[in-house]
């Protein structure tokens, strides 16, 4: 118990330097199990610095110069850069932008800052390039009401009243929605709404996330907005294109995931061919087959499970669709990870295998409903969890690789001795006791802090209802307790045979038992990989530690004066630790060699 939970407490430190914070203990051992990380795009699998970088108005496309926050840039059709203040189309829609939003714009020393959702504060930016100022907007403008955006509806709405006595409703939100709610009475000049929903697809498929915007005029006497003043009638102003360029890291981190076998599912709340453009870029596996949220409402829960397999980008998703993906997931025998930040990505959360919330932009009821959050809301660090996942639980069986089968030996050479009928035991109860105390907080402990292995992101994820003792495993305790017992055994009768005393056989015997757990574990550092190089002889500098430690302490054990009257041993000349050596080193070939056999067997090969 004890290596157990420092070796999972090592795990959550190497995570925790990986930019992920484990809150549950048994969740390091868990993702070395993941077979499927159902991930959100924006901000995980994309950098989230979205910048408007085309705007559609009615038979018009513009292109917007400059990236990120920095409201530097200008406004481009077909090669000539527009001037805004002689586009009042433009500033009607970028003010319906700035006005419909809840970011924050400050300037100050001449500088621009902007807080708030980065899709609404890049809008805020595209208003600003073209000469508006957003806290002068707002007064001349203010609010009176809103709708707030929710992932239901996927619009947000708000009333606004000039000082001049006109008033007006924005509607701001997914094209399909805001789309369907323009034309009819009150909409103003003809609309053609197969021409505009064209353009937001083309958009989409160009990789951009999409957003259209629409008004309203109102009677100045209207105070109150709810959703029936927002069903019809509304004046398409114009859509947004922006783009969220997805992460280097996360694009080779996927790379990573189809090695080890483990599936990556985009969920987003994006437009289909927006989420299919971005699946392609990061390199998902099937990034051409999309589910809708509406598509899934249709489906039956037995349809929907002969294709959530196959099916990587889920778009237009709620939180209640992701909650059931994550169901019919594990029904299938998935372990699954889920990503989230909202309040109602909670169930999510806690349903999943491993609930993953993201530390920058999560809230605290994401967090309290996960395993493991993220600092940096990147999904390069998902995987970097799942690789310390996978070194935890191969240290786990390397630790019990090698303490059962030591303790194994240490067994059968006094059961052999009562077998026997011997008159003296090879070991003493003391003798024994510091075998099992000083090799535990060394050699055993050294096993938790191995390294990953070379290949441990290229094997496919472990079955969780696999036993820990498989066939490799008992076959190999028996092996080396056999080892430790004949060779123990062997130096107690020669030494007793050349005529030493029982003290001396007794230290003979403790040291070869303690030289075989020496060499021993330099066998266990890898389960079936050869050790024989330079990597597994001097790869774990723990181990090369707690060898020299243990060396010290049997050297003390044997020729220090308080120790030999408190555990009954006696000096040993230089030959018979050359004796030692030779008969403990046995251990390091036979096992080696045992590997060999093994890898010329490939299925017992994987069972490492």
């Amino acid at each position: 118990p004890a290596i157990m939970t420092i070796t999972l407490a090592i795990g959550v430190q190497r995570m925790a330097s990986c930019n992920a914070i484990i809150r549950r203990l048994p969740a390091v051992e868990t993702l070395g199990e993941l077979s499927v990380i159902c991930s959100d795009k924006t901000g995980t699998l994309t950098r989230n610095e979205m910048t408007v970088r085309s705007i559609a108005l009615e038979n018009r496309e513009l292109e917007v110069t400059g990236t990120g926050y920095d409201p530097h840039g200008g406004f481009v059709e077909q090669g000539r850069e527009l001037a805004p203040e002689s586009e009042p189309r433009l500033l009607e829609a970028l003010r319906a932008v700035l006005l419909c939003n809840d970011s924050t714009a400050t300037l100050e020393g001449g500088q621009w800052s902007f807080q708030g959702d980065p899709m609404e504060s890049s809008l805020t930016v595209a208003a600003v390039k073209a000469g508006l100022e957003p806290d002068a907007e707002m007064r001349r403008y203010p609010r009176t009401d809103l709708i707030p955006f929710d992932t239901r509806h996927k619009f947000m709405a708000t009333l606004h009243h000039s000082h001049a006595g006109e008033a007006f409703i924005v509607v701001k939100g997914a094209p399909e929605q805001v789309l369907a709610r323009c034309g009819g009475p009150g909409g103003g000049a003809p609309f053609d709404a197969e021409a505009w929903r064209a353009r937001a697809e083309t958009l989409a498929s160009q990789g951009y996330r999409v957003l259209a915007v629409a008004t309203l005029p109102v009677e100045a006497s209207k105070v109150e907005l709810g959703f029936s003043d927002v069903e019809g009638g509304l004046r398409p102003l114009a859509l947004f294109g922006l783009m969220d360029p997805p992460r280097p890291a996360a694009i080779a981190a996927v790379g990573v995931c189809r090695q080890a076998g483990i599936r990556v599912k985009m969920i987003t709340g994006d437009h289909k061919l927006t989420a299919m453009a971005v699946a392609e870029q990061v390199g998902l596996v099937h990034w051409n087959r999309v589910l809708t949220g509406a598509e899934l409402d249709d489906m039956t829960d037995e349809e929907l499970r002969d294709r959530v397999e196959d099916v990587d980008v889920y778009a237009r998703v709620t939180p209640e669709h992701k909650l059931r993906l994550v169901s019919l997931l594990q029904e299938q025998g998935a372990v699954v990870a889920m990503t989230g930040d909202g309040v109602n990505d909670a169930p999510a959360l806690k349903r999943a295998d491993v609930g993953v919330a993201m530390g920058l932009s999560g809230t605290e009821v994401a967090k309290d409903a996960s395993e493991m959050v993220l600092t940096d809301d990147n999904f390069a660090s998902i995987v970097n969890a799942v690789r310390e996942g996978r070194t935890v639980y191969d240290n786990l069986r390397k630790a019990i690789l090698f303490i059962l089968p030591t303790n194994g030996g240490e067994a059968l050479v006094m059961l052999g001795a009562i077998l026997l009928g011997l008159p003296a035991f090879p070991l003493t109860p003391v003798q024994i006791l510091w075998v099992n105390m000083i090799t535990a907080v060394t050699l055993a402990l050294a096993l938790a802090f191995e390294p990953p292995e070379p290949d441990i992101m290229g094997r496919s994820p472990r079955n969780p209802r696999a036993p820990v003792l498989s066939g490799l495993f008992v076959w190999r305790i028996a092996f080396v307790s056999l080892i430790l017992t004949v060779g123990t055994f062997g130096l107690f009768f020669w030494e007793r045979g050349e005529g030493a005393s029982i003290e001396v056989a007794r230290t003979v015997a403790v040291n070869t038992l303690v030289f075989f757990e020496i060499f021993y574990l330099f066998n266990s550092r890898y389960i079936a990989r050869p050790v024989l190089n330079r990597e597994g002889l001097l790869g774990n500098r723990y181990a090369l530690a707690a060898v020299a430690l243990l060396v010290l302490f049997q050297l003390a054990f044997t020729y220090w004066p308080p120790l030999q009257l408190l555990f009954g041993t006696a000096a040993i000349d230089a030959h018979v630790w050359g004796q030692i050596l030779v008969v403990s080193s046995a251990v390091l070939w036979l096992v080696e060699g045992e590997k060999v056999l093994l890898r010329r067997f490939p299925r017992q090969g994987r069972q490492r």
